[in-house]
């Protein structure tokens, strides 16, 4: 183990969180890569190796209170205690409300609310002996409503408002908690999205990027840099806010 801090990023084996995980390791932190499955993780741990970083792969369900626990333990264990932390790992199953099961809508609410809970939970208790730690955690434009999307939409919005309360909770130890909300990002998700329409993920993306004020879709790096700046000891005034990455004014 050595000094340099160490990063805990969920659902990091591709798109946002792969890229959120590379930028962090370019940044200068070891780097915890967690996905449902450890295999999925090995491209991004590559990567970050290949360009002089220091990660390992993880495998954990979030939503489950004891994977989330034996995890962060084998972080602290292989790599140091985790002080920063970024509750990404996200998943979809959308419907309209009419024909959405309670799988659908359960499903959705472990990963992202219960799992974000659970990991930050196990992580806290680091960053306030830390005496300093980040947590960011993973939004999206969806927080406003959108159709289709009741279980995700919900699951978002209400990850807003975890984020501002850890910031009361934990702000006196050192510790912010921000949230990032993308907005049209070109990942796997996307890919899903333009299935369940029946469009090509060209067609998707094409006419997503003409309703976009800087006329394209967004990129999962394009996240990543505005998780980078939450990480940062810069940020250590900013707490408690949702910024969206979006290409245009959100709110």
């Amino acid at each position: 183990m050595t000094d340099t801090r160490t990063a805990l990023v969920t659902g990091a084996a591709r798109g946002i969180g792969a890229a959120t995980a590379q930028r962090l390791a370019a940044d200068g932190y070891q780097v915890a890569v967690l996905d449902l499955r450890e295999q999925d993780c090995a491209e991004t741990v590559e990567a970050i190796r290949a360009d002089g970083g220091s990660a390992i792969g993880l495998g954990a369900d979030v939503g489950d209170a004891d994977a989330a626990a034996a995890a962060v333990a084998r972080v602290v264990d292989e790599l140091g205690a985790p002080t920063i932390l970024v509750n990404n790992a996200g998943i979809l199953r959308d419907n309209l409300l009419f024909k959405m099961t309670e799988d659908d809508w359960d499903s959705v609410m472990s990963v992202h609310l219960r799992g974000a809970f659970l990991m930050t939970r196990q992580v806290q208790k680091h960053q306030v002996e830390a005496g300093w730690g980040r947590i960011v955690n993973l939004s999206s434009t969806s927080a406003l409503g959108n159709r289709g999307q009741a279980n995700y939409a919900t699951a978002k919005a209400g990850i807003q408002g975890f984020t501002k309360t850890l910031a009361l909770e934990l702000g006196r130890y050192g510790i912010t908690t921000n949230a990032v909300a993308p907005g049209f990002i070109g990942t796997d998700m996307i890919r899903q999205t333009a299935e369940r329409m029946h469009l090509t993920y060209e067609q998707f993306v094409e006419a997503a990027a003409k309703e976009i004020p800087v006329g394209r879709i967004g990129h999962p790096d394009d996240i990543a840099n505005a998780v980078s700046f939450f990480c940062s000891p810069a940020a250590g005034f900013v707490n408690g806010q949702v910024l969206y990455v979006a290409g245009g004014p959100k709110s």
